[in-house]
């Protein structure tokens, strides 16, 4: 059974809601019809019925709950939440609530509220919105999980006939949000990436904290940020099985691993990669996606208190119904 596969099968169980509130995309409401004919979850739909339905064409999506944000009874209630939530960046309450009233006619904030609300269990967007548009309503709404300082973007990336990793399959981590971390933020991500691939795959994490040096072999600013995020995350998770600071080949190929990094409980064996910026680790993963023909999902968003994640503009309706079963797992813990 592939990765996606196994994800399909624990959300079908799992029978969770997701939001989808880009109904006026022709992909979303495609992919709408396909989770909904294999029962990998049930959905809400945001926007005027009549006209999702008629934009629909061939698909069948009249199994979703719709949801239309100019009219929608909860609309007071929501308004008064979001208020509430944000009350201390507004100089009275009166503003806020104003604001919370123009947010929730808004499809993206009207989301993610449901989410908070316990309407649905996630959310799945970014077919026509940017990664701010998306990732803003949830950071204002539902915020960072507990225990979690940061959040954080990751694909993860299915090899075809790979032997490194486990069985080909890897995170990648940030490949799609933060810039450029500094090192205890490094050390965040890998701690939130261990977790995520974990629940993910149900394997592992062997986390290599990624530098153009391993072990010493070059000295600079940069190695010394990897360095430094490593002892911190060892610090910080013990119980981890991470290390660094790690060249690529070194932490993948076995009898590299054992030449440059004698010792290392991780070289020749990492799972997780852990970039040092969103450069490195979004080059890296379009790279693996279009030379080694990779399936890459994502980017997928961990630290949120409520899973949402984004999704690429360039996407494909089967993109969403990926991306839709993973978030369905994220929301089983």
């Amino acid at each position: 059974m592939t990765f996606i596969e196994s994800i399909i099968e624990r959300a079908k169980s799992a029978g969770k809601t997701i939001v989808l509130p880009e109904g006026e995309d022709p992909r979303t409401l495609e992919a709408a019809s396909k989770l909904m004919a294999d029962d990998i979850v049930k959905v809400i739909l945001l926007g005027n019925k009549e006209k999702l339905m008629a934009g629909a064409g061939k698909w069948d999506i009249s199994g979703a709950v719709f949801i239309d944000p100019m009219n929608y009874p909860e609309y007071i209630e929501y308004a008064e939440m979001f208020a509430q939530l944000r009350r201390a960046k507004f100089s009275s309450m009166d503003e806020a609530r104003a604001e919370g009233l123009r947010r929730m006619r808004d499809e993206m904030y009207l989301g993610v509220m449901l989410v908070k609300m316990g309407v649905a269990d996630g959310m799945v967007a970014g077919a026509i919105h940017s990664t701010s548009d998306t990732l803003r309503p949830s950071l204002q709404i539902l915020r960072t999980a507990p225990g979690t300082k940061l959040v954080s973007g990751l694909f993860m990336m299915i090899v075809p006939e790979c032997e490194y990793g486990a069985d080909g399959t890897f995170l990648f981590a940030d490949s799609g949000l933060v810039e450029n971390p500094d090192a205890d933020q490094l050390s965040e991500i890998a701690i939130s990436s261990a977790k995520t691939f974990r629940q993910l795959t149900g394997k592992e994490p062997v986390i290599a904290m990624l530098s153009y040096s391993t072990y010493g072999s070059a000295s600079s600013e940069l190695t010394e940020k990897v360095i430094e995020a490593t002892r911190i995350a060892k610090e910080k998770a013990p119980e981890l099985n991470l290390d660094g600071e790690l060249q690529v080949d070194a932490a993948l190929v076995p009898h590299i691993g054992a030449k440059k990094a004698a010792g290392s409980p991780v070289a020749g064996k990492a799972n997780v990669l852990i970039f040092p910026d969103l450069n490195c680790g979004n080059i890296a993963y379009k790279l693996v996606q279009r030379l080694a023909k990779a399936e890459a999902y994502g980017p997928i968003t961990q630290g949120i208190a409520k899973p949402v994640n984004d999704l690429s503009r360039g996407c494909s309706a089967d993109d969403i119904v990926g991306v839709a079963a993973i978030t369905a797992v994220q929301a089983i813990d």
